[in-house]
């Protein structure tokens, strides 16, 4: 049948997406988004791989009669920064997969 692409060729293709994405997925794992919560008192620093890479606490915010507003400030940075990360992932992700026909790509993140 002319017009359909031979097996061969579809896999090749497959090969060389995989190869970008995993390639994207390594450079991406190494840049880095910082999330802030209570004014900047508290800043965390994650990675496109969703790791923790610091958190800074600055002392004013440290009050030791009142660790549940500690506690959530840094749970708020946390998944502030943690939340950053995933979009970072998926935008490059939609970079990627741009004009594949495939359902759902965008959003496998």
């Amino acid at each position: 049948m002319k017009g359909m692409p031979n097996m061969g060729q579809i896999m090749k293709q497959a090969q060389q997406f995989q190869a970008k994405m995993a390639k994207m997925q390594e450079e991406v794992g190494d840049r880095t988004v910082e999330a802030s919560a209570g004014g900047g008192m508290i800043s965390v620093v994650a990675n496109g791989r969703q790791e923790i890479i610091s958190v800074h606490i600055d002392p004013e915010v440290i009050n030791p009669d009142d660790a549940e507003m500690l506690q959530d400030l840094i749970m708020a940075a946390v998944n502030d920064a943690l939340s950053r990360a995933r979009d970072m992932m998926n935008e490059e992700m939609g970079k990627l997969t741009k004009g594949l026909n495939i359902p759902g790509m965008p959003g496998l993140l």
